[in-house]
């Protein structure tokens, strides 16, 4: 198996190594940070403390929030992928080349089919949502793999959970979400996936229109040594100062109580590990 292959990105919990890559940037107006924090809080709540993987990038606000809110931030992982560039490619249709190079990146993650079919907590994928494509080619290539390794798929989905995080509509009884028209998803357990609705301007933002930390990472950029450096052009500077601010502001006693109230209208408040969360995120942060 290749080397596996992970874009470089800020350790921003601890941005200690930044120097002067925020010299002179304005400060960036979090305008979306009440709904930002709403869904974060939810995110957390309904993981059934799960290990969080943040598919591709249009989420990485909730992982940078979290990242400063939460006393232990080593339940979050980004996972740097971009199934956009294979569309109208059925699976078998990638190179055997980059077949290999996508499982070692994954593998890298803990993601592989084995390693899910062995683990014991839940393996929670989170990502924006309009029909579900990317969590359905996500769950096709985890499914491919382990055939192909006569890994135990039964086992390994069992621990799959996708948390969806769709654009806000007004809904009525009759109302079709996305899963529903999606066919891969009767492979999941019965409520593994759930949904965290968005207000409209928020999810087009995260979506479409927020500048982001690294290049999208499609199946031509796999294997690429090149996205292991950093960016510094002006743009990536720019998304660079929004999300240390939104690290920043996940500290900030007003997001954690925020953060701890709306988790704790959560029915999953029930339970031990979510209250012992909720007392922890009311203690006082530590600093950066």
């Amino acid at each position: 198996m290749p080397d596996a292959i992970r874009p470089f990105r800020w350790d921003l919990v601890r941005p200690d190594h930044l120097g002067s890559l925020l010299d002179g940037l304005p400060e960036p107006d979090l305008w979306f940070l009440d709904e930002l924090t709403g869904c974060a809080a939810k995110v957390l709540a309904r993981s059934e403390d799960g290990e969080l993987h943040f598919v591709g990038r249009s989420a990485d606000s909730v992982f940078d929030l979290l990242g400063g809110a939460l006393p232990d931030p080593g339940r979050l992982h980004l996972l740097p992928l971009s199934t956009g560039s294979m569309d109208g490619w059925p699976h078998d249709r990638l190179h055997p080349a980059e077949i290999a190079q996508l499982r070692a990146n994954l593998a890298a993650h803990g993601l592989a089919p084995d390693a899910l079919a062995r683990g014991s907590r839940p393996v929670v994928f989170v990502d924006v949502v309009s029909s579900g494509r990317s969590f359905g080619q996500l769950i096709g290539l985890l499914r491919d793999w382990a055939a192909d390794d006569r890994a135990d798929w039964a086992a390994a989905v069992r621990r799959i959970r996708i948390l969806g995080l769709p654009r806000r509509t007004h809904t009525s009884p009759h109302t079709r979400r996305w899963q529903q028209h999606a066919e891969w998803t009767h492979e999941l357990p019965a409520g593994a996936i759930r949904n965290i609705s968005l207000e409209s301007a928020v999810f087009s933002y995260f979506a479409d229109h927020q500048q982001k930390l690294t290049r999208s990472f499609g199946r031509y950029l796999w294997a690429a040594e090149e996205v292991r450096e950093p960016a510094r052009d002006h743009r990536t500077r720019r998304a660079l100062a929004e999300a240390v601010a939104i690290v920043e502001a996940g500290r900030t006693p007003a997001v954690r109580e925020r953060l701890a109230r709306t988790m704790s209208r959560e029915p999953a408040i029930a339970e031990p590990w979510l209250r012992d969360l909720v007392r922890r995120l009311l203690l006082p942060a530590s600093p950066g």
